[in-house]
């Protein structure tokens, strides 16, 4: 499948490290958790994590901390769909494309659940047309964006004249919990909103770029060591310590799988220490990853896609891309990007 365009949208408020552990260090949450938590959300992040900044639909961020799962189940529906109607409508502009004109929609979530999906809304919000094939893939974590470009792909090879979009979309606000445990608090000093939204066409000339060669692995074995939960009707991540280790050895082996070598490795950001991980076991720096991962924190699903729209601005005689992102499952993915 041909890339046509790809764009991302932030909400708006954007705080520092800083800026989060002050409102955090003020909460009344705060006060009641344990000393060692407290050590810990301050020396993450006022330690070298890695990431400057993180955008957030809230501007109130100690509100979420006291929200019951109805509220943040509504305000992910309302912010989910605004800000994944907003990377779609800035690709759509990119492609000089309308709305009407897309025969699917893809779009992958996993930080809140609606029926119908986040894809009902942003096609109404958009105006799709009602005939337009809509597809929500839920529940596959921070990696799901290479699975719903391969569903996308799928879709081509049979209509290969269709315009499609994909979308993934995290509002990781609305999964905010709190508690004294290590997982728990490491989330809270990582993650941050983002959407990211890409138009693809079966049919495209030899100089676009076009997507192929998915591969993946999935190790449910470790399944609790890198997983959200319910409690309480909220959503709570689940995080060990061997994330970073268990990350870098799926996507060793997927590398291997790679039909040729690239220019260069795009992939999902994780976490420092699962950015180091990568780093080790790959021939490449991972430059745009840790420069996404530092603007934005870690946004879940949207990341690698991000990464991939900052390499396509930098004027490169690139030829060849390889993807990865990997999460909940545990589970790992890649393809590749090529053009002639």
């Amino acid at each position: 499948m041909f890339l046509l365009s790809l764009a991302t949208a932030t909400p708006e408020p954007v705080f520092s490290q800083t800026d989060c552990f002050a409102l955090i260090e003020n909460s009344e949450w705060f006060a009641s958790c344990s000393r060692p938590a407290q050590q810990l959300l301050e020396k993450v992040m006022h330690g070298n994590s890695g990431i400057e900044q993180r955008h957030y639909a809230c501007a109130d961020l100690p509100s979420l901390f006291t929200r019951d799962a109805q509220q943040l189940n509504e305000y992910y529906e309302q912010e989910a769909t605004r800000l994944a109607s907003q990377a779609l409508e800035n690709s759509l502009t990119k492609a000089g494309i309308d709305a009407s004109e897309l025969d699917a929609l893809f779009l992958c979530t996993c930080t809140g659940y609606l029926c119908p999906g986040v894809s009902s809304h942003v096609a109404e919000t958009l105006g799709l047309r009602q005939d337009a094939y809509l597809c929500d893939l839920v529940g596959l974590g921070c990696g799901a964006a290479i699975p719903t470009l391969r569903a996308a792909h799928n879709y081509l090879a049979a209509h290969p004249q269709a315009k499609v979009a994909v979308i993934a979309v995290e509002i990781c606000s609305a999964a905010f919990f709190v508690n004294n445990d290590p997982g728990v608090l490491i989330s809270l000093c990582l993650f941050g909103d983002g959407a990211a939204a890409s138009l693809w066409t079966g049919e495209g000339a030899p100089d676009q770029w076009r997507a192929g060669h998915f591969t993946t692995t999935h190790r449910p074995e470790h399944r609790e060591k890198i997983r959200f939960i319910n409690d309480q009707g909220k959503l709570k991540n689940q995080l060990h310590r061997t994330v970073p280790q268990l990350a870098a050895a799926a996507v060793s082996d997927l590398y291997q799988l790679r039909s040729t070598d690239p220019d260069q490795v795009l992939a999902h950001s994780g976490g420092r220490d699962v950015i180091d991980a990568l780093e080790n076991v790959l021939p490449f720096t991972l430059d745009e990853t840790r420069a996404v991962f530092a603007r934005c924190g870690n946004m879940s699903s949207p990341a690698v896609l991000f990464a991939l729209e900052q390499r396509l601005a930098t004027p490169t005689s690139d030829k060849r891309y390889w993807l990865t992102a990997f999460g909940a499952g545990f589970a790992a993915h890649a393809c590749e990007l090529w053009r002639e």
